[in-house]
């Protein structure tokens, strides 16, 4: 017997049934920039069929978790149609459920969430009335594929008041991250908040697990008497202070947090790339067919004159021209003597004949005029004059319905708004950097 499976066998089994999941899916994810301008971030499409949060409830389901609550707030009827009642994750039933718990209306705690621990707070009536045992607390954000059995095992094995899934970075990259200071038994001493010099390589994960008493009881002390509202600023911080144990939980697998449009494009380039690092069908990730009928779709057509590499494409998609490095949802076409690389394209887009395409997430239902090129180098280096912190490595975002006229030529780091007629532009060029967000002049 191995030295894990020696561990293992001196967990205490946990009873998933008495283990309530919180979903926070209530983030307005304005650094995904027009993705989310009609959509809450983990309703963004991922992978084609898929969408953000589809990672987490697939990893509730397999984790055998059947109560799961899901806080939102921004925009939440994108997600509410997706998720329906949970049947695509098994999580309909007598004792299953997957409820979506939007902010509390026509009482004093009716605003917007202020932060994790605040939503939680305020949906302290629902864990009392499911009254379990131990609380799974997780985001809606993140692409990665875990059993949380093991971690809840690992949690009471330990006798931890509460436990948090971490895993470990480059020092270099952690300043964008929660990063977490641990002794040597895995028991935490403290928490930097996106640090400018990190003192840890180990950055938290946004997943926790808690005693249910304790999350009641603390939440209660600092959220309830207005001493904080999230969980690794201010909960954690005062469970440190009162001598509660606090255990990390090392998570070496596969973990993206998709909030940046730099990080989902990257995710996405994982997916695709000679040695995919993430494998959607060994993860299992479940979805939700029936709520825009995708799964009704006849398959993706491939004409003799493509030229495909490396792409994943969806149902009812239509290929004719030259497709690299790209991932296509449902519905997407792509003309003859078109040349699309590295793109992510949402549902139902079209790319017109002889159009040139490199580096660029296209929202659904965008028509590209022939002979158009997105993505080329026009002009000075330049990051995106408006969003700067969101474009500034080459990509160009085009929102949700947008028109790009026959012939345009757009540069790097652009940002288009959904809905954008670019045909009413007095305009043939764009270059690097430019925002258009609405008519001109």
């Amino acid at each position: 017997m191995s030295a894990t499976e020696k561990q293992r066998s001196n967990w205490r089994t946990v009873d998933v049934r008495d283990t309530l999941a919180l979903l926070l899916a209530g983030g307005v994810g304005s650094r995904l920039n027009v993705l989310v301008r009609r959509r809450a971030k983990p309703a963004v499409p991922f992978g084609g069929i898929y969408r953000i949060v589809d990672f987490t409830l697939s990893n509730i389901q397999k984790s055998g978790i059947e109560r799961v609550g899901i806080l939102t707030q921004y925009l939440p009827y994108s997600l509410s149609d997706h998720v329906g009642r949970g049947e695509a994750w098994g999580l309909t039933g007598r004792h299953r459920e997957a409820r979506i718990l939007p902010p509390h209306t026509g009482t004093s705690h009716s605003d917007w969430y202020k932060g994790t621990a605040d939503a939680v707070y305020r949906n302290l009536s629902y864990i009392r009335r499911h009254n379990p045992s131990l609380v799974v607390i997780v985001s809606g954000d993140h692409i990665y594929s875990m059993d949380y059995t093991p971690m809840l095992e690992y949690h009471l094995d330990r006798g931890a008041a509460a436990t948090l899934a971490i895993q470990k970075f480059p020092l270099e990259e952690c300043s964008s991250f929660g990063t977490v200071l641990l002794n040597d038994d895995m028991s935490v001493r403290g928490f930097d908040e996106k640090p400018a010099v990190p003192r840890s390589p180990w950055i938290s994960l946004g997943i926790y697990v808690f005693r249910r008493d304790i999350l009641e009881a603390r939440l209660e002390e600092v959220t309830g008497a207005g001493g904080g509202v999230d969980f690794a600023r201010h909960i954690f911080a005062n469970m440190l202070e009162r001598g509660d144990r606090l255990i990390a939980y090392p998570f070496q697998d596969y973990w993206q947090d998709v909030g940046t449009l730099q990080a989902y494009f990257d995710a996405h380039m994982d997916l695709i790339s000679d040695r995919p690092r993430i494998d959607l069908a060994k993860w299992g990730v479940r979805t939700n067919l029936e709520a825009k009928r995708y799964g009704d779709r006849g398959p993706a057509y491939c004409a003799s004159t493509a030229d495909i590499h490396r792409v994943r494409i969806g149902r009812g998609s239509r290929i004719y021209g030259q497709v690299e490095s790209s991932v296509l949802s449902s519905g997407v076409v792509i003309e003859d003597g078109a040349e699309v690389k590295e793109c992510v394209i949402f549902h139902d887009t079209r790319i017109g004949q002889g159009a040139k395409l490199h580096r660029v997430i296209i929202d659904k239902n965008v028509t590209v005029g022939r002979r158009a090129q997105i993505g080329c180098d026009i002009g000075r280096d330049q990051s995106n004059v408006k969003y700067p912190d969101q474009l500034n490595s080459g990509l160009t975002v085009i929102g949700k319905g947008a028109v790009i006229p026959p012939e345009m030529s757009i540069g790097k780091n652009v940002c288009i708004g959904p809905e954008m007629d670019l045909t009413s532009l007095d305009r043939e060029t764009l270059e690097n950097g430019e925002t258009i967000e609405e008519k001109e002049g």
